[in-house]
């Protein structure tokens, strides 16, 4: 058995390893370059830290965040792993502290912030370590934060490729989840990572539903899908203003959901008070702006919601991807109308960015807002956004309940007439009256019943219309004019639809949704805690109830003691001693040593107590 397998084995108590892990770990142990492009939740982190631990010497993982930090630390130390972190949030003599530490050898993996990793003390201290032989690898966590064109950037991390310069012989490893060919180009360049092998899987997360409905109060929208689906669970709704964030989170408390508020103008401790209760309690819902959740390792989130959408592909299947780390059933839902696609177009054009950034930033939303109105697969629409091709998925709300189409080609044309007769000066509001023939007093202040199209489009309701014009700005058709307040005026894209040469499909507004199924993939075993008997659940709740208890006098999270899936098999394989408890996914050895007993005297006494004879 090889030294990586067998710390895979011992260690982290794993049998084998997943997709492309076992190449990666093996190429930078062996002192190479990688840049690693792989889902949330496929195993990202032992990429790097299996070759710190082979290799000789202390493995530096450079990370944005200071909560992840915590607890990754925190969970590598329930392995028997030393480990240790650097950041503002330790005091002077705990800095000191870690610092000795790491010029005496005595950590396998120390995680430090970015702007103390730059610091001349620190660079001084690596300078020591690697001059005795002692530096193991570079480890950059979140390398997508180094790209200027996502909204992740994160201004230190562009001097990061001060590390290839300064240690050229100490191999560096870049991860992300997150990065269309735009960002990888960056990354490369930036880290200088030109000569690094370049290792990508699958961007699918098959465990996660995605749902996208036509937004209509879509606050009692997401307040129908929590209480109906999710009742109890943990979950996060991104909101895109701090103002909605408090607003929903309290109207959502008022309605009996346990919602706490999380964005960049709270205070840092009350900031600090929502992400503790979330990491560390069940069924805590977050209402929070993007500054939440880059590198938040809860793995039972079951459900993110977004009430408004994102600014790119990227953001979004970064923001649903923290849902279902665990490999367990979760829900990606959001709401969605014209509204957003405005909104987000004058946020564009209203920016200090220059030509070149803007753009890409429409280019990047254009291709959400075709994700949005897409009558097929929304997980092959996005998979082949990052260049990946694949099959219907089965498992979003495209293929559960197909969406009827029809030939929207006449009534685009109406559209696009109405927008051209009236001026291209009006908003969606307006030209549906004037199409509808309505007699107000706005629509005889700008004559516009005297216009050609004044009438002509009554063969549609005022729904269906707003979901015409709402299609034609996610198609290019329409553009949204900001400085005339929203107004829509004729895209490019429209020339060939008014004179007759491109025929327009749209996509009929949804009539209900397909019932709740079970997902493509669950556990590594297939267990979910609905394929449990009532007895087994007995003992998965007696685990769950032993494993709060112990993450409590631990002070850490839940999942750092076991992750549910882990539980899960418990429960459903009673194991009545070391030898079998040793063969369940996810307990290593320094586990199975504080822990095993534990856990075995709740299987016998549950054995006992049911008639069962413990596996």
């Amino acid at each position: 058995m090889s030294d990586t397998l067998s710390i895979l084995n011992t260690v982290f108590g794993y049998p084998s390893f997943r997709d492309r892990q076992g190449a990666i770990i093996d190429h930078v142990t062996a002192g190479g370059d990688a840049l690693v492009l792989m889902p949330t939740a496929s195993g990202k982190s032992l990429c790097y830290q299996i070759p710190a631990l082979v290799r000789s010497g202390v493995g530096i993982v450079v990370s944005p965040l200071i909560a992840l930090m915590h607890d990754q630390v925190a969970a590598l130390k329930e392995l028997g792993i030393k480990a240790a972190c650097l950041n503002s949030s330790l005091s002077y003599e705990e800095s000191s502290a870690v610092e000795r530490g790491l010029a005496d050898g005595t950590f396998d993996l120390v995680y430090v912030a970015p702007e103390r990793l730059l610091t001349p003390r620190f660079m001084a201290l690596l300078d020591r370590i690697e001059s005795g032989g002692d530096l193991a690898l570079f480890a950059i966590d979140e390398a997508h934060c180094v790209s200027q064109w996502g909204h992740d950037f994160r201004p230190d991390y562009i001097q990061l490729s001060i590390l290839h310069e300064r240690f050229p012989n100490v191999p560096r490893i870049a991860l992300t989840a997150t990065a269309d060919d735009t960002t990888r180009g960056e990354i490369i360049q930036r880290l200088q990572l030109q000569n690094a092998n370049i290792f990508v899987s699958s961007f699918d997360r098959p465990n996660i539903r995605y749902r996208i409905v036509e937004k209509n109060n879509a606050r009692a929208q997401v307040l129908k899908f929590i209480s109906t689906e999710h009742a109890g669970d943990a979950g996060i709704v991104y909101c895109l203003s701090r103002r909605k964030v408090d607003e929903t989170a309290q109207w959502l408390t008022g309605q009996g959901v346990r919602a706490l508020p999380y964005h960049a103008g709270m205070d840092a401790a009350a900031r600090r008070r929502t992400q503790d209760a979330f990491l560390r309690d069940d069924g805590v819902v977050v209402v929070a702006t993007i500054a939440f959740g880059m590198g938040i390792d809860k793995p039972d989130v079951r459900f993110v919601a977004h009430l408004d959408v994102p600014k790119s592909v990227e953001g979004y299947y970064q923001e649903t991807g923290r849902a279902g780390r665990d490999g367990l059933p979760a829900d990606a839902w959001m709401s969605y109308g014209l509204n957003d696609a405005v909104q987000h177009r004058r946020m564009i054009n209203e920016s200090d960015a220059n030509d070149t950034f803007q753009r890409l930033a429409h280019a990047k939303l254009d291709a959400l807002l075709a994700l949005c109105e897409s009558a097929t697969c929304r997980r092959q629409r996005m998979l082949a956004y990052f260049g990946e091709q694949s099959e219907p998925c089965g498992n979003c709300d495209t293929c559960l309940d197909p969406p009827e189409t029809w030939d929207g080609t006449e009534a685009a044309q109406k559209a696009l007439s109405c927008v051209y007769r009236t001026g291209q000066r009006f908003g969606a509001a307006h030209l549906c009256h004037v199409l509808l023939g309505r007699d107000t007093e706005r629509i005889r202040q700008w004559n516009h019943d005297r216009v050609s199209t004044y009438g002509i489009g009554q063969e549609l309701s005022e729904k269906e219309w707003r979901g015409v014009f709402r299609q034609l700005v996610a198609f290019g058709m329409l553009d949204v004019d900001h400085d005339a307040f929203g107004a829509l005026r004729l895209g490019e894209a429209s020339r060939d639809v008014l004179k007759g040469t491109r025929r327009v499909t749209l996509r009929k507004p949804a009539k209900g949704r397909a019932a709740k199924v079970k997902t493509a993939r669950a556990t590594a075993s297939g267990i979910t805690a609905a394929d449990l008997d009532a007895v087994e659940t007995t003992l998965w709740d007696r685990l769950r109830a032993w494993r709060s208890e112990t993450a409590t006098a631990h002070g850490v999270p839940a999942y750092v003691v076991f992750h549910d899936a882990t539980l899960l098999e418990l429960a459903r394989s009673c194991p009545g001693s070391l030898a079998r408890l040793a063969d369940v996914p996810g307990i290593g050895n320094a586990k199975l040593e504080r822990y095993g007993q534990s856990i075995l005297k709740i299987c016998q006494d549950h054995a006992a107590e049911h008639g069962l004879v413990a596996g």
